[in-house]
């Protein structure tokens, strides 16, 4: 896992290419702490700061071919690139390291663009042609990696993160208006968004190439949830998920460097633990979040799987204080404007993880999208049958929904919901049917913008364009839509990678090998009971994880929101709310923030809901976004902390 940065087609002189490109890893050093590089050429400069995982002694970048045409700077990691090194070896390529870097420099040559959809991994990078002046910037197919692009004076620029832009010459960030309207409805920034006028951040499953003036986009991957044939039995599709998690983690546990897990205390993170734990030859590493609030807590289940599996564990106990005390430094990282805190524990984890010397960790990330894990899915399953069920059934179903929302578990719970979901029985967002109710918390925290336009026109725009949606069922359209926005945009990213590599940690999701995905697309909703989420990974995992596990039902990962800052913090009324800094952010309506931020510190804890608590929790971090990048804070002061090895094919020089 690494960071990469640069720029192409720059009108700069070619003698400031060095230290600019110095300046753009300096700021994204926390990705790539170990080592960093940088090729110089006539067209670009650009750069990659490593994690060294695979290959610690040769696997340096950038790498370039044999023949020198072809250059590489790659953030991520290839987990087949065993297998496909042997074929490469077969075609007649030689290769001078152990890294998977350079299985993806010759696959690059030996097929171009053909060789994406043979790579299981998790990735994006910079390859630059040489012969043809081409640069290609290429991202995964899950959005597990980021990378952003940026027009700036006629210039390309590209990064893991926008936060290396602001050591070009000039650079600046302003708010999106239309972007932040679609953000703060959505919960998260769609792909190709990034909140900020004149970034993109490159899709999941796309490429970009650029030669001059020329422009090329493309997509390489697409989601495909067609369920395909279906195993005979429930026993054979159990085995087969089986044989397809086994070997997902078998390849993600390939690392030159000790691997760690992520245990929640939930069933997935659980099932990644158990097939960790049987194929590592020392005890395997274990970490986890206590809260101090026990809303939150999930402690219990943490230490009983600890104890079954015999793994050496350690936790992170976090209170109110640690969570509000963390957020600004938290959102720096993040980038993006966030509906919850959750992230902020996350990056509080990762730094522990580090602190105990692990560079890698595995993760449960996935399992709720692609074996319908969420209650949205359910919903969608209840809505799109409302009319054929009498209202005994209806409540039944509803009662077995939720069942960790303490206020939903009750018959006047379950009749007060009744109503609810009496509302979005039909479509009003064209093709956005399953997300209509979550979308009402969206339209809420909208209200804190000056203009929202229609802030749900760019997700109905990216849904009419996606060929084949309009046939899936509306159970897989709501899988289509978390994976293309909440999974990428913010579990992946802002709870996920984003926190991790603040502290140099690499995390990988076994869930989300294409295997492992297009298997539960062939099983879901094929065998047991719609209402019982995860079902087959239920059966699956019964005999051999703690039965309080696999029977306890989701428990979402949740973090004090709101009411941490209105306990621990009261200063932030003043903070939210200043004039000076509303003005400045511009596409805050001040007069309504100011409203809904006294009624949040003044109101009693328990009469803030979620949708107030997800406006909230907007509201601070596009204030500290603005600190930090329109403001400009986040440019750092200090210069690279490690040596900059430095290829310049205008002179055939390497120093360091």
């Amino acid at each position: 896992m690494c960071g990469i940065a640069g720029f192409y087609g720059s009108s700069l002189p070619p003698q400031e290419y060095e230290n600019l490109i110095h300046g753009m890893l300096a700021q994204i050093e926390h990705r790539g702490p170990d080592e960093a590089g940088c090729l110089l050429d006539d067209r670009l400069a650009m750069g990659t700061v490593r994690l060294s995982i695979i290959d610690l002694s040769t696997g340096s970048q950038p790498v370039g071919s044999a023949d020198g045409r072809y250059w590489l700077c790659y953030n991520g990691e290839l987990y087949n690139y065993r297998e496909l090194r042997e074929k490469l070896t077969a075609r007649g390529f030689a290769f001078r390291t152990a890294s998977d870097t350079e299985v993806v420099l010759n696959a690059w040559a030996a097929w171009g663009l053909d060789c994406l959809p043979r790579f299981n991994g998790a990735f994006a990078f910079a390859l630059y042609d040489s012969t043809t002046g081409e640069l290609h910037l290429v991202r995964d197919r899950f959005g597990k990696r980021p990378l952003y692009v940026a027009r700036h004076r006629g210039a390309w620029l590209f990064a893991s993160e926008m936060k290396a832009f602001l050591a070009y010459p000039d650079f600046s960030f302003a708010f999106d208006e239309a972007q932040m309207a679609s953000v703060f409805a959505t919960w998260t920034p769609l792909p190709g968004q990034s909140g900020y006028r004149g970034i993109e951040q490159i899709p999941m499953g796309e490429y970009l190439s650029v030669r001059g003036d020329e422009v090329r986009r493309g997509r390489w991957a697409t989601l495909d949830l067609d369920a395909g044939p279906a195993p005979e039995s429930e026993r054979e599709a159990v085995e087969l998920v089986r044989a397809d998690l086994e070997a997902a983690v078998d390849v993600r546990l390939r690392s030159d460097v000790e691997v760690g897990v992520y245990a929640s205390g939930g069933l997935d993170s659980s099932i990644i633990a158990h097939l960790a734990a049987q194929r590592t030859n020392r005890p395997l590493r274990t970490f986890s979040i206590e809260f101090e609030d026990a809303e939150f807590d999930e402690s219990a289940e943490q230490a009983e799987l600890a104890a079954h599996l015999g793994t050496r564990h350690s936790t992170v106990r976090v209170t109110d204080e640690d969570v509000v005390d963390a957020f600004p430094e938290a959102v720096r990282h993040a980038e993006v404007p966030v509906f919850r805190t959750a992230f902020v524990p996350m990056y509080l984890l990762a730094g522990h993880v580090r602190s105990e010397g692990i560079k890698v960790v595995l993760s449960g990330e996935g399992a709720d999208e692609a074996f319908l894990g969420y209650g949205i899915f359910k919903d969608t399953q209840l809505l799109s049958t409302w009319h054929e069920l009498d209202d005994d059934t209806r409540l039944r179903r509803l009662s077995r929904i939720y069942p960790y929302l303490r206020h939903f578990n009750s018959d006047d719970g379950h009749r007060r919901m009744l109503g609810l979901y009496r509302q979005f029985t039909e479509e009003t967002l064209p093709g956005l049917f399953s997300h209509q109710m979550r979308f009402q918390n969206g339209r809420f925290a909208a209200r804190l913008l000056k203009n929202t336009g229609d802030p749900f026109a760019a997700l109905g725009e990216l849904v009419a364009d996606e060929p084949g949606y309009a046939q899936l069922t509306p159970v897989q359209k709501a899988q289509w839509l978390e994976f293309r926005t909440l999974l990428s945009g913010y579990l992946l990213s802002t709870q996920g990678e984003r926190m991790t590599l603040a502290h140099g940690v690499e995390n990988r999701c076994p869930f989300l090998d294409p295997a492992v995905v297009r298997r539960a697309a062939s099983v879901n909703l094929r065998f047991g009971d719609p209402y019982d989420e995860k079902y087959l990974l239920k059966r699956a995992y019964a005999d051999v994880l703690p039965e309080r596990i696999v029977k306890k039902g989701k428990f979402p990962y949740r973090a004090p929101d709101s009411a941490a800052f209105v306990r621990s913090r009261p200063e932030h009324r003043e903070l939210l709310t200043d004039p000076h800094t509303l003005d400045e952010i511009g596409v805050l309506d001040a007069r309504f923030v100011k409203r809904f931020t006294d009624r949040v510190f003044d109101s009693p804890p328990e009469q803030i809901g979620t949708k107030e608590n997800q406006a909230f929790v907007l509201l601070a971090s596009t204030v500290w976004l603005h600190h930090w990048y329109v403001r400009g804070n986040a440019r750092r002061r200090t210069p690279l902390g490690v040596p900059l090895y430095v290829v310049d094919r205008r002179s055939g020089a390497l120093s360091a």
